[in-house]
């Protein structure tokens, strides 16, 4: 019996040791970081259309150790890392194909001592928008924003600046969404392209948050037209106030805009790409002024709208006197001109719908430079049913 004893102690305390030994190999002591769901984004979307035909965007996401497919990691050593998924959940379609997203909330997996994901739930992100890992997720305020426009003001520089903050009824406010700011033309204001801009009801059915700034006077855009103005610091700034009062998404903040409104959203494109993932400026190029001073930290996303007929921001390039003397590079030049700064090789390709320029498989990151061109067209707004669908394909990396 003695000898016995000894045999089915030593039996299981091996078991033990086996065990804990297997589930040292499947989990990291000090919190290693649970895979999260990451957004890779194909290279894609050769093309341009309103039903965002392209390339596939998706992510894909695993938890940390969960237990039959739950989202949560096992909390030693960490925070539970999060199902890599779609941020809205549920099925969506767009810019990149159709994807179905997994469960909602965004793709980051901090950290768990889950490390490798045990039956862990998985999905395909929205558009890409699943974060990468190790990021923070984003949270949410408990206050939901009402739907509709408000009119808001905040201090820039010792300056009172204004802005409409358009909340659409699709916003619930409980999963992170995409923010534009749209910038008004010369001579306008916020509450003027709040009515006039072509994106709202193009977005608000996705829940898009919308800023529309006014300027003082006009856009300080670089060259033109609004000299000590600091319009990039108010742009900032805005965005940093509606990421406090809405559940903003930091990785799909974009601009857009109309004429000297889309002059900013240039500008903000050379000197922003921090914050902005892409632009979609319309009856506006980049200018010959803007060649010293746009230096893109990183390659960004352009398409641009403009009229062929447009006798203030001259489609063909050429001297202007919208507001001063300044030089334009034209809608066809600009846009290779934005291909150049993105480092996009080859040549610029026909995408359909009137849209050229170098598609993602040609440009570093799967960023893209287009421009559409209306034939006939005049100095006007942009194409919001074309604009978005490439927007939303591209986020922050």
């Amino acid at each position: 019996m003695h000898d016995w004893s000894n045999f089915k102690s030593t039996l299981i305390a091996g078991g033990v040791l086996a065990f804990v030994s297997a589930c040292g190999e499947a989990s990291a002591p000090n919190g290693s970081q649970g895979s999260a769901g990451s957004g890779a984004m194909s290279a894609g979307a050769t093309g341009v259309s309103g039903g965002g035909a392209g390339g596939t965007a998706q992510g894909q996401g695993q938890a940390g150790s969960a237990a039959g497919g739950s989202a949560a990691g096992s909390a030693a050593g960490g925070a539970p890392g999060q199902a890599g998924a779609s941020s809205e959940g549920g099925a969506s379609s767009g810019a990149g194909g159709s994807v179905s997203g997994g469960a909602s909330g965004s793709g980051s997996g901090g950290k768990s001592s889950g490390g490798a994901s045990s039956g862990g739930a998985s999905g395909a992100g929205s558009a890409g928008s699943a974060g990468a890992a190790g990021a923070s997720p984003v949270s949410c305020p408990t206050k939901v924003l009402p739907a509709g426009n408000t009119n808001r003001t905040l201090q820039v520089g010792g300056k009172s600046r204004s802005y409409v903050l358009h909340v659409p009824s699709a916003y619930k406010g409980t999963a992170p969404v995409p923010l534009i700011v749209d910038f008004h033309g010369h001579g306008g204001t916020g509450v003027g392209q709040a009515n006039d801009s072509p994106y709202p009801k193009v977005v608000d059915a996705d829940g898009v948050l919308m800023a529309f700034p006014t300027a003082i006077g006009d856009w300080n855009m670089g060259p033109c037209c609004a000299d000590d103005v600091d319009d990039i610091g108010f742009a900032k700034a805005l965005v940093s106030e509606v990421e406090s009062l809405g559940c903003v998404d930091p990785k799909r903040v974009y601009a857009t805009g109309f004429s000297m409104g889309g002059a900013m959203s240039h500008q903000l494109a050379c000197r922003a790409t921090d914050l902005f993932a892409a632009i979609a400026p319309a009856a506006f190029d980049l200018l010959e002024e803007h060649l010293a001073t746009c230096k893109p930290t990183r390659p960004i996303t352009v398409i641009t709208f403009r009229g062929t007929k447009d006798d203030l921001a001259l489609y063909n390039g050429g001297l202007s006197n919208l507001v001063r003397p300044i030089h334009f590079l034209g809608a066809i030049n600009g846009m290779k001109k934005w291909a150049e700064l993105n480092g996009c090789t080859g040549q610029a390709k026909d995408l359909g719908n009137n849209c050229q320029g170098f598609s993602a498989e040609q440009c570093p990151s799967g960023v893209e430079s287009i421009v559409c061109s209306k034939t006939g067209g005049g100095h006007e707004q942009g194409n919001a049913t074309l604009g978005w669908p490439v927007l939303k394909r591209h986020q922050l990396p």
